[in-house]
Parts: structure tokens; C-alpha cells; sequence
């Protein structure tokens, strides 16, 4: 426990709104965490799968109607609307605490208040921050344990310091009509109520690690970005990292936990994941930029995970792994999911717990948004820098999104503000999964849409401000499109591992090793320069994925300027400038 006065009164307060008949201090110890996996065994809460099969691991449902994260009742409850910007759900935060309170009062009557203390990044590292979550949910608990750094050493750390984040979840009666997940970013608070699913009640991740993080990052002057950190090793043994955000469906986690193709892994070329989702980014002593994974597992989706498409991911969830809204296969008490393998069991349960058929069912068995919490050391490609506190050198910044055309496979910004444009203007195009149309496009810039705690033209502009703390060290930034179509509606570059091809070229680019040919939107690889050796695939067509065409680009210039029109004045000028340098170029 802690003598720190500014937890003990908060949570007396907290104690007073929700009313439990218990509170439990957790410590981290596996002892403790073992006597509350028993007990939600014991209710139901989670199911122990086959001790052999899957050490440690659990399957939990949620209820039907709380399956996802909540865009639309996801709150910045900034003191002024404009800092929250138009980007964001706002509400005012008296009003919004008068609202969640109402909602949890009494709450945790008949329940247990479990007081979670937790690092984000290595406990004592100078990037870390320390929160403290509030549930009625063992497997929020249980969850927590996985995704942070929880137990007594979390207060050592703490001390005295007002410097951490409150945290409050109540599962209440899980009613979508009252579920709200609201953050206060000036009180460094999130209040979550009436949800049990993990995205809107791990308080860690979204809630804490970029909503939060991205506004004490402004006004400390350091960066919470939605990136992946990965580490490429070549046959010398040097290690170059590269952070990357990319929007959902990108293959980010895929390439998070890259396998080099055949011939690159017999020369001894080797990738190391630091982290799959998140990255917190500081200027170190020497000038870099420096870059920790804030979290402490993997929260990913299930469905399609699979040998083929990501063995380091489906590794890391064979052992102490929750199980969230997948198939329970009843026959050998494991568990499946659509693309797992074409073996789905037929005695089985689905993700709702009802008898489920899988070779004779037309509907799903699992939820496409169903997930597994697993511990980041069981990654086999867990980097050996992943517990370092001090982080990892960043030396190139990469943004990707899926467009069929316009977007060449790669290219880099010609410097640091362009390379703001470049995460800006960021985009997909919706596929035939997504319902509406399909091919129009979507901006998510740095993949933060839904994840800025403030207003995203202010965002834009610390990113402006930390280029100039940089200078001549920061990365280089690039931009990726592993989806360029051909004309029968088939993916043109192979993708997946042979996505190290281009990494390759992007760390060349970084040490000066090849050149590059400039076009219209920046610098763009000499087909010549990517290595094709073991791939069969012409020159020829590589070159024609790397086509700038300047009709589609006058075209996306449109877009981007009716896009930027809604930042209003708080779109930086250095935005503007680059817009108009890159329809200046598009124009000669």
C-alpha cells in the first residue's frame, strides 16, 4: 500500500461515490492473482482452458451489446470546447463528473473494489507515468496484470507525487444507453462506466497510454504516438528502429512482428518487436529521439491471426493468455476463431456461449473484433531492449495507409515539416467490409483520429515544434502503401515479409547509402535500389508501384485541402506551405 496522501483521499472519495462492500489492494504477486482467477472461475466471470494446451490461459465474454471500443460516447471533457477540437467528443467536465457520478453511485454495492497501481513503461524508467485504476472487474484485473507493469514497486516509484493518473471503471449494469468513457486531460482522469470490454475499461491503453498521454506529451514537450517500435538487424549485428503508424486493418501488428523472407534470414537479417501499438517518444541526452513501449502485452485481434499470416503473434498467446469472444471448443477445452485454421470444431461454443456447429453454422464463432491479452515476453521476437527504461534510438518514422492507386509503395518526405504533411494527409480507402461505399477515403492522420486527447491542429503543431528541438537529428519519415491494386482488384506487391525489401531501402536512405529520385510529393525510390533477389516479380511492375501520377495527385490535393478546412485557424502555416508547394509541383 501507499502513504501517498493525494491516492488515499482520492480513493476515499471514490469509496464514498461507489460504495463496495470490499476493497482489495492489488500487489502483483502471483499469489494474489491466482486467488482472483479462482474466483472468477467460480462465478463464471472466465472459463480455465486446457491446462496442457494453453498454460495459464483464460476465455472470457463479454456482454453482446459491449464488444468495442465506443467512438460516439468517447468523451475529451477539456475546461474550453475549442481544446478538445473537431476532431473529439466534448463535454464540460462539471457537467460530465455530475453525469458519471450520478451513473456510478452506489455501484459497487454486493461487489469488490480492486485498487490497481500500475507503470506504463518499465517501473523507474524516465519515460514511464504511473496510474492507478479503480474496478469492479476481476478481469479488468486480471487484464491490467498482462497489458502493465502492476504491484507494490509502482508506489516506490510514486512516492509522494501528485504525478499520476486516476482511473475509475464501474461496470455498473453494463446499459449502452449510459456507457461513457470520458477523460479529463487537465486532472489527468478517465472515468469509464458500463462497459466491461477491454478497449473502454483498460484503462492503460487508449484511455491513458494516448488520450491522456498525447496532452501530457504537449505540455511536457514529448511525444504519445499509435506506433509500432521495431528493430532491424542486419548480418553485421546493427540494429537500426523504426517506429510506424499505420490505421486499423493495415497490417500493423504484422509487420510489429515481421519474419524476414528466406533469403534475408539466411544472410542473418532478423527483426525484434518492441512494441506492436504504441509508442512514447522523448529527445534524448545525445539530441535523438528515443522511443519506449508503454505497454506491457499485446490487446490484439484474433480473427485471422493464424501460422501463416502472424506465427510470432499466435506464439505469444500459447501460454498466461486471456481469450475474449472467441470459439470455446469444448471437445479439448481450447479455443478458434475464423482463420485460426480450416479445421473449426463442431462441438463447440460460440463467442455468445451458445452451442455452435463449425462445420455446419452459417454465422461466425467468434466476434470479428474478439481478442487475446497476452504477455509481450512470450513474443519469440520480443526485442532484448524491451524492458531498457532509457528506450530505443529512433531513426525512421514511417506513416502507411491502404490506397489502391495514387499512393506509390513508398516514399520519403523531404524533410522533417513534409514529413508532417505526409502523417497529416494520411489515408485509407473504405473496402467492401466496411458498410457505405467503397474507395472513398479516409484521413486518420499519424493514425491518431480517434486517440488525441486535444485538439489535432495543435497536435500538428508540437509535432512542428519537436522537429525543431530535433534538427539535423530527428528520423527521416517516410509513407508506405503495402495495397496498390491491379486492374482484376488484386494486391500488386506481395506484402507480409517482403515487406522488409522496402525497410531495408528506408534504413539505406537513413545512412546515406542509396540515392533517390525526386518527384512531386518527395523522394522516391530507384526500382533498382529495392532488393527483388528470391521474389518473383519484375522490375518492371515495381517500377509502376512507384509511379507518381499527378492527375491522381492534383485530385488528392483537393482532398486534402477540403480536409484541412476543418482545423481552421489552428492548422499550422507550415501545413498550409506544404499544400501549396506540393499543388505548386503538381502544376510544373
Amino acid at each position: 500500500m501507499t502513504k501517498n496522501e493525494s491516492v488515499l483521499n482520492w480513493i476515499e472519495n471514490m469509496k464514498k461515490l461507489v460504495n463496495p462492500d470490499n476493497v482489495m489492494w492489488i500487489d502483483g504477486s502471483e499469489e494474489q492473482l491466482n486467488q482472483l482467477r479462482a474466483e472468477a472461475c467460480s462465478t463464471g466471470e472466465m472459463i480455465k482452458l486446457n491446462e496442457e494446451k494453453l498454460p495459464g490461459c483464460y476465455l472470457h465474454r463479454t456482454a453482446v451489446n459491449d464488444v468495442a471500443r465506443v467512438e460516439g460516447r468517447t468523451y475529451i471533457c477539456s475546461r474550453k470546447e475549442e481544446d478538445a477540437g473537431p476532431t473529439n467528443n466534448w463535454m464540460e467536465p462539471q457537467a460530465a463528473y455530475k453525469m458519471l457520478f450520478d451513473i456510478a453511485k452506489d455501484s459497487y454495492k454486493g461487489r469488490t473494489m480492486y485498487v490497481i497501481p500500475y507503470s506504463m513503461g518499465p517501473i523507474g524508467s524516465p519515460f514511464a507515468k504511473i496510474g492507478v485504476e479503480l474496478t469492479d472487474s476481476i478481469y479488468v484485473v486480471m487484464n491490467m496484470s498482462i497489458m502493465t507493469r502492476v504491484g507494490e514497486k509502482v508506489w516506490d516509484v510514486l512516492g509522494d507525487s501528485n504525478d499520476w493518473v486516476r482511473g475509475l471503471h464501474c461496470k455498473c449494469n453494463i446499459d449502452e444507453e449510459k456507457r461513457y468513457i470520458c477523460h479529463f486531460p487537465e486532472d489527468n482522469t478517465i472515468i469509464s462506466v458500463n462497459s466491461g470490454y477491454g478497449g473502454n475499461v483498460l484503462l492503460g491503453k487508449k484511455c491513458f497510454a494516448l488520450r491522456i498521454a498525447s496532452y501530457q506529451g504537449k505540455t511536457e514537450g514529448w511525444m504519445a504516438e499509435h506506433m509500432l517500435i521495431l528493430g532491424l538487424e542486419n548480418p553485421k549485428g546493427e540494429v537500426k528502429y523504426i517506429t510506424a503508424a499505420f490505421p486499423s486493418a493495415c497490417g500493423k501488428t504484422n509487420l510489429a512482428m515481421l519474419i524476414p523472407p528466406e533469403g534475408y534470414r539466411a544472410k542473418g537479417y532478423k527483426v525484434w518487436t518492441v512494441g506492436d501499438d504504441i509508442a512514447w517518444m522523448r529527445i534524448g541526452p545525445d539530441g535523438r529521439l528515443w522511443a519506449i513501449n508503454p505497454e506491457n502485452g499485446f490487446f490484439g485481434v484474433a480473427p485471422g491471426t493464424n501460422e501463416k499470416s502472424n506465427p510470432n503473434a499466435l506464439h505469444t498467446t500459447r501460454e498466461g493468455t486471456i481469450f475474449t469472444n472467441v470459439v470455446h471448443n469444448l471437445d479439448d477445452n481450447t479455443v478458434w476463431w475464423e482463420g485460426l485454421d480450416k479445421n473449426p470444431p463442431e462441438h463447440a461454443e460460440n463467442w455468445k456461449g451458445e452451442p455452435w456447429n463449425g462445420k455446419t453454422s452459417t454465422e461466425k464463432g467468434a466476434h470479428p473484433n474478439s481478442r487475446f491479452t497476452a504477455p509481450a515476453k512470450n513474443c519469440p521476437c520480443i526485442s532484448s531492449e524491451f524492458e531498457n527504461g532509457a528506450g530505443v534510438p529512433i531513426s525512421a518514422i514511417v506513416f502507411g495507409g491502404r490506397r489502391a492507386q495514387t499512393t506509390p509503395l513508398v516514399y520519403q518526405s523531404r524533410d522533417w515539416n513534409n514529413g508532417v504533411f505526409v502523417g497529416s494527409i494520411m489515408a485509407s480507402e473504405t473496402t467492401a467490409a466496411a458498410t457505405g461505399a467503397v474507395g472513398v477515403v479516409r484521413r486518420d492522420p499519424m493514425a491518431m483520429l480517434p486517440f488525441c486527447g486535444y485538439h489535432m491542429g495543435d497536435y500538428f503543431k508540437h509535432w512542428i515544434e519537436m522537429g525543431e528541438k530535433l534538427g539535423d537529428k530527428a528520423p527521416k519519415i517516410f509513407n508506405v502503401n503495402w495495397f496498390r491494386l491491379d486492374d482484376e482488384g488484386n494486391f500488386i506487391w506481395p506484402g507480409f515479409g517482403d515487406n522488409l525489401r522496402v525497410l531495408e531501402w528506408i534504413i539505406k536512405r537513413c545512412e546515406g547509402e542509396v540515392d533517390a529520385q525526386e518527384t512531386a510529393i518527395g523522394y522516391v525510390p530507384y526500382a533498382g535500389d529495392i532488393n527483388l533477389e528470391g521474389l518473383d516479380f519484375s522490375i518492371d511492375t515495381l517500377k509502376s508501384i512507384l509511379e507518381v501520377n499527378k492527375d491522381q495527385w492534383t485530385k488528392e490535393a483537393e482532398g486534402i485541402e477540403e480536409f484541412y478546412k476543418k482545423f481552421g485557424d489552428k492548422l499550422p502555416q507550415e501545413l498550409r506551405d506544404q499544400l501549396n508547394t506540393l499543388k505548386a509541383n503538381l502544376a510544373k
